[in-house]
């Protein structure tokens, strides 16, 4: 606790700052200390009559450099970018793959915002960059300032690696931290915005600007992004319809929904992402709370907020508890009163900590290990937010204005001797009727656009709900009148009950807007046929629209499906274009740098 009587403070600023020192982390207060340190250090340059010669001053030209799958790190690119035109700085917005990486030896402050795809992966588009940065042509960078803005999922086990190698390799070579590497969760707004801060500290916001603001390079704002609805606050979206697009006696269940978008000002292009925050399945909630002995209407403070709501709407709507992660167990730990957790967390027991967060959920961790005596509040204020998902949007606002359509697979298995049940999927299922509201956001997607040239071919690779945004690309294609050729590959389970928008393909076909169509259903044929075997079918003809400059589209499954679409188009490089392997992976990079290979794939 401060005292006025020995602090330089006055009273209604010691009340502040005692209200607030106890709620900060140590992580928070380190953070404090230093960009505290750094205002006070550039406060002190700005007051000096001369600068020394010893300590020239820091240059105004900054590049920001983003490597997005989703297009987080792009929205957060160019939020850092108009930050820093405000403090007076030239700036160099650019994705990494249309940087040029031979001129990062004349860059003179380097921030860096990059989220991490798949198993530990770089995104589509910071692939060549990461690669010329792992490679021997790198230039050794003698000081140069930067910094690193990392994203990622703690929910998997290489959580921001592409971040963190970047950090690492530019420290490598010689380049020097503006502010340290902040690793994000899914809930990235609040470590984002202190990132941003303390990089705006070090290059020195308290100077007075220099020169007017300037900005090179990519990207106009998307047009949405004028709504007061945003991912920190979504919108409340009326369901107009909910069906489900399997027919009678497929194994499956796939919804249709269509939602009113009316009054929201929310705006969307083809090939954008609807973000959509889920409530967990109230079977779940009910068993959790009934395992830990705990009553559904006690109230619960949620994290990071002012707010208290019952156990249960906080577990239902507000709470992630189907994913467990390595520091939700560390945490755990501390709670749990016996020492079978922290047995867990002991040096050599890694693999098996891997083994265990695998398919689980908090249900498993409370039945599993010693939980007894735990107050629900303890418990409730270790979990981190429901994470929106993202899907990949199925209309075209053309065709559809006011409203958008998205496509969603019911997941459920067996695992751990339980069933298991999507959280958004099962919700979209089992409990979003006609009539409800549901909280959405719209997710910018640069990555994944159609040709500005609408007389461009493009090639549709969409097996299963991953033909959603196929949909919305006829879709717009149609009312556009565009007259360049369209060919999609599609595949499923069942060509009689598994032909997701059967009848709006056949329309389009037979009307010209879908040129042609190769379909693969996997379970009608004794020998299991996919997506990736129709493309290799058509081999010659898919070359030569590939040689006529047509884009290709992947959307799906990145786990498996991507890499064999992946690998199929190589081989057809290979075989009809007479490429080395070399040859045709180089083929398929400029083919991504020329914006004609983009995928939407998780």
């Amino acid at each position: 606790m401060l005292q006025v009587t020995n602090s330089p403070f006055q009273q209604d600023q010691v009340e502040l700052l005692n209200r607030l020192l106890p709620t900060l982390t140590e992580g928070q207060k380190i953070w404090l200390s230093g960009y505290l340190s750094a205002l006070s250090t550039v406060g002190a340059q700005a007051g000096a009559a001369a600068p020394s010669s010893s300590a020239p001053a820091v240059s105004k030209e900054v590049t920001v450099l983003f490597g997005s799958q989703t297009g987080n790190s792009h929205k957060l690119a160019k939020k850092l970018s108009g930050k820093l035109q405000d403090q007076g700085f030239q700036v160099t917005l650019s994705s990494m793959i249309d940087f040029k990486p031979n001129t990062l030896k004349k860059v003179q402050n380097l921030l860096i915002l990059v989220s991490t795809h798949g198993e530990g992966d770089p995104p589509d588009n910071a692939i060549s960059f990461y690669e010329f940065l792992f490679s021997k042509r790198a230039p050794q960078l003698d000081g140069m300032p930067f910094s690193v803005l990392a994203l990622g999922d703690t929910s998997y086990e290489f959580f921001c690696k592409t971040g963190i190698d970047f950090d690492q390799r530019l420290e490598e070579l010689g380049g020097k931290r503006l502010a340290p590497r902040v690793d994000c969760d899914v809930d990235y707004d609040e470590p984002a915005e202190m990132w941003i801060a303390d990089v705006l500290a070090s290059l020195g916001q308290a100077s007075a600007a220099a020169q007017a603001p300037t900005v090179v390079g990519t990207s106009a704002v998307h047009g949405g992004q004028s709504s007061e609805y945003s991912r920190s606050h979504p919108f409340q979206a009326v369901v107009l319809e909910n069906l489900n697009l399997n027919g009678r006696g497929s194994d499956r269940e796939t919804r249709h929904l269509e939602i009113s978008l009316e009054d929201s000002g929310l705006q969307y292009e083809a090939g954008d992402s609807l973000g959509v925050y889920p409530q967990n399945d109230p079977r779940l909630v009910d068993d959790l709370i009934e395992t830990m002995g705990w009553h559904p209407d006690e109230l619960v403070a949620i994290p990071k907020s002012s707010e208290e709501l019952s156990l249960k709407e906080a577990l239902t709507s507000r709470c992630e508890i189907t994913v467990l992660t390595k520091p939700l167990i560390e945490q755990a730990a501390k709670l749990a009163p016996g020492n079978e957790l922290k047995e867990l967390l002991a040096a050599g027991r890694e693999q098996e900590l891997r083994e265990y967060l695998k398919g689980r959920d908090l249900l498993d961790l409370a039945r599993d290990y010693e939980w007894k005596g735990v107050t629900a509040n303890s418990f409730v204020s270790l979990l981190r937010k429901i994470p929106p998902r993202l899907y990949s949007i199925a209309s075209s606002p053309k065709a559809y204005p006011g409203e958008v359509h998205l496509t969603i697979r019911k997941v459920q298995y067996e695992n751990h001797g339980r069933v298991r049940y999507g959280v958004c999927s099962t919700y979209a299922s089992e409990r979003l009727e006609p009539g409800t509201t549901l909280p959405v956001f719209v997710q910018d997607n640069p990555n994944f656009k159609l040709p500005s040239n609408p007389d461009t071919p493009i090639i549709m690779i969409g097996p299963g709900t991953g033909v959603a945004p196929f949909r919305a690309f006829l879709g717009e294609r149609e009312e556009m009148g565009a007259e360049g050729k369209t060919w999609l590959f599609y595949g499923d389970q069942h060509f009689s009950s598994d032909f997701l928008y059967q009848v709006e393909w056949q329309r389009w076909l037979k009307e010209g807007v879908l040129t042609r169509m190769d379909v693969a259903f996997s379970r009608d044929t004794e020998q299991k046929i996919y997506v990736q075997h129709r493309m290799l079918e058509k081999s010659k003809e898919l070359y030569q629209w590939l040689e006529e400059g047509a884009a290709v589209y992947v959307c799906g499954d990145e786990k498996k499906m991507a890499h064999d679409v992946q690998a199929a188009l190589i081989a057809i490089l290979k075989q009809e274009g007479g490429l080395s392997e070399e040859d045709a992976a180089a083929y398929l990079t400029k083919m991504q740098q020329e914006k004609r290979y983009q995928r939407d794939v998780y």
